[in-house]
């Protein structure tokens, strides 16, 4: 098992580490459960004021960790940095409103005196050690969004990062501890991904959340359920992002060049498939292409950089794979499409047209710089597009047109709709997908509730 830290601008070894043995482990998780027992009885306040100082302390670390974060997977170090503000930001938002998010309910009086009840409350309690298995291409916000609300929600966090960015995962872990939190709250587990299983059958671990590819969210679904444990998933996308006429195309252009090549297009919820109205067609695609081809490929550590290498040398060949089997099958390049020569794993920002349903792009899901253009007739034809996909992550609509909006509001299969605006995560706002991208939700209330017990309490008269 190989955990390392490999430069993809470059591909040198920076640093390796030796996965915990079982020893190790088995001393984490029992870590983990003693801490729990006392950690669940602290109050939202002091969770919050140890949350506060967390964010302060990330904010303050900001230029260190995001040139641990570039040396690590390659991310345009002024992109990592304001992956670090965002990540502080939803940290003090979860210490702001964690116990209002969480504070007992009263069902309906009504309701209660039916139930012969004198007083009866819904109050949301912690369950306990929760492993989360997460991704390289946000190293921290991916945790964070999981760390911030499962901690004041009272439970205690175990972290099976990427193999890839392993000073960012030890990384996390000293930040909760230098913020105050008992050593036990939050914990890396430098592990490869076979050992997860084990973990996750474990009886101390109580629930888990996965951000990832399909394969690894299929095996911990599996698992969990064998062992009837509650997870939340979130898994690929292949996001639409639809202009219809009304659109204003200059900057419904704009945006989708940011939407595509954001973190290097390694995202998720990056718009990657664009579903054009045909009198608009022409218009955006010169707009598009010539903003694609602008960008700046080069050096993450430049402040000037666009778009950085691809995190790892399979990354890189698996989307050419994509791209030069839809040329094969008759897509045309109208930028990009060939990786320069030299070292690191650097891949343009690319642009294909002419695409059909039986190229693999059109199905599996480009994890770079790649975007794919559809001409749509008319709205229907751009809801049948943008709905034929296994995924379901978000969408993107562009429209001046009332009517419109409704319609694709109402007909998207996607777990949010952003319209005239680039899909991105905040934490007032639940994030999740369906079909093939997952289930459940992080962020927001309905994030923080995932992994609480919701308990009626009735009391006689």
């Amino acid at each position: 098992m190989h955990i390392a830290t490999v430069n993809p601008a470059n591909g040198e070894t920076v640093k390796t580490y030796h996965p915990m043995d079982e020893e190790e482990i088995g001393h984490r998780l029992q870590l983990a459960e003693a801490t729990f027992r006392t950690y669940r009885t602290t109050s939202f306040g002091e969770r919050a004021r140890l949350m506060h100082r967390a964010a302060e302390i990330l904010d303050e670390d900001q230029e260190t960790i995001g040139r641990v974060i570039t040396t690590e997977m390659g991310k345009p170090v002024k992109q990592a940095r304001a992956e670090a503000a965002k990540c502080a930001k939803a940290m003090h938002w979860y210490a702001d409103h964690a116990a209002e998010l969480l504070a007992d309910e009263e069902p309906d009086a009504a309701d209660v005196k039916d139930s012969g009840a004198s007083r009866v409350l819904v109050r949301y309690r912690p369950l306990g050690p929760v492993l989360a298995v997460m991704p390289w291409n946000f190293p921290l916000w991916q945790v964070v969004r999981f760390a911030a609300p499962a901690l004041m929600a009272g439970n205690v966090g175990l972290l099976k990062h990427s193999s890839n960015v392993p000073q960012t995962a030890l990384y996390l872990e000293d930040l909760f501890h230098r913020a105050g939190f008992t050593e036990g709250c939050f914990q890396t587990l430098l592990i490869g991904s076979a050992a997860v299983d084990d973990i996750l059958r474990d009886e101390r671990v109580k629930a888990a959340t996965l951000t990832g590819s399909e394969p690894a969210g299929r095996a911990v679904a599996a698992t969990a359920g064998e062992m009837i444990k509650k997870t939340v998933l979130e898994l690929g996308g292949s996001d639409p992002f639809v202009v219809m006429p009304s659109a204003d195309l200059d900057r419904a252009a704009e945006v989708a060049v940011t939407a595509r090549t954001q973190n290097t297009g390694q995202s998720c919820i990056a718009a990657k498939r664009f579903i054009v109205h045909t009198d608009v067609y022409d218009a955006f695609t010169e707009r598009f292409t010539a903003g694609m081809r602008a960008l700046k490929v080069g050096d993450p550590m430049d402040e000037e950089t666009d778009v950085g290498p691809l995190s790892t040398e399979r990354g890189r060949s698996d989307l050419e794979e994509l791209v030069d089997d839809a040329v094969r099958a008759g897509a045309t390049v109208l930028c990009g499409g060939e990786h320069p020569d030299g070292p690191g794993w650097f891949y343009p920002p690319t642009v294909l047209a002419g695409i059909d349903r039986e190229m693999r792009i059109h199905r599996e899901e480009a994890f770079g710089p790649v975007a794919t253009l559809y001409r749509a007739a008319d709205v229907d034809e751009a809801v049948l597009i943008a709905n034929d996909t296994g995924f379901g992550l978000s969408s993107n609509v562009w429209t001046r047109d009332e009517a419109e909006v409704d319609r694709f509001v109402r007909d998207l299969e996607a777990g949010s709709v952003y319209v005239n605006g680039m899909t991105a995560s905040h934490p007032a706002f639940p994030f999740g997908g369906i079909k093939r991208s997952g289930y459940g939700r992080e962020l927001s209330g309905h994030g923080i509730r995932e992994f609480c017990n919701i308990t009626t309490v009735w009391q006689g008269a």
